[in-house]
């Protein structure tokens, strides 16, 4: 059986963190003075995580002194210190680094360079690591903008070279470029279909055999069987191009790279 736990809401968590603070097993036995927008913030910053709420709120109750009516007053500034940085739902290991890097992956791919840089920085700050990112973006340069804009491979293999080179913290600003010149470059996954239709006929068909004439004769005595006969050599030719066959017999007429219109 398969159960999705959800986290928490910031209603749900405040709740919570009220309750701390009135029961006696939790913070109850303080005089806490504490807004309640001030608990709400706590809450949100957890992000879903209750027990990092509950133990910001105990480090902030702990730590500060009492003033002169008793009371220790739990000010926004004290709270956003007890909870240092926001906390970030991210498991390398679990569900969680798959939909974030799926979910990068298809903002490249979808043209959308804010929601890549978001998955980006969720990344980051998980403690991915920055060259398995960088491939990410390398892969998508090829898969999904492939002709359309190659200069987009050329970049995205320079950031993932100079992102092994520089390393953390500076490598998120490499990063964060090759995925939004990614992000923004037309798209064209022609040569992606071309190569996996290729490669399933090379597996599960029998293709024939190379043209005798296009095949190589490193010894002169191999030409008398027929190899590299007949070739007529492109660039003798107008354009530097000339009509004659390549594909095997069996595989003549089939289509394996059909250009689309976002390549020029």
């Amino acid at each position: 059986m398969v159960f999705k736990l959800k986290p928490l809401t910031v209603d749900n968590i405040y709740l919570i963190l009220k309750n701390a603070i009135k029961n006696p097993e939790g913070l109850g036995n303080y005089k806490i003075k504490i807004e309640d927008n001030t608990l709400k913030k706590i809450a949100e910053i957890s992000n879903g995580d209750v027990r990092t709420a509950l133990n910001s709120l105990e480090i902030a109750v702990l730590t500060t002194a009492v003033n002169d009516d008793g009371v220790i007053e739990i000010t926004n500034e004290i709270a956003a210190n007890s909870v240092g940085r926001k906390k970030v739902i991210f498991d390398k290991s679990g569900d969680s680094h798959y939909d974030n890097i799926s979910a990068f992956i298809k903002s490249m791919r979808g043209s959308d360079p804010d929601a890549t840089v978001f998955y980006l920085a969720r990344a980051i700050e998980g403690g991915e690591d920055p060259v398995f990112l960088a491939r990410r973006i390398v892969i998508a340069a090829a898969e999904d903008v492939g002709l359309a804009n190659p200069n987009a491979l050329v970049v995205a293999n320079s950031a993932m070279q100079a992102v092994a080179s520089v390393g953390m913290p500076e490598a998120r600003i490499i990063l964060s470029e090759a995925a939004v010149y990614v992000a923004n470059s037309k798209k064209s996954n022609a040569t992606y279909l071309a190569i996996d239709r290729a490669l399933e006929d090379v597996r599960t068909k029998d293709t024939g055999e190379i043209p005798m004439h296009i095949r190589n004769a490193p010894v002169s005595n191999m030409e008398k069987f027929g190899y590299g006969q007949g070739y007529k050599y492109p660039h003798d030719y107008p354009n530097h191009v000339v009509e004659q066959q390549y594909l095997p017999d069996k595989m003549l007429g089939t289509k394996y790279y059909v250009k689309d219109d976002t390549i020029d």
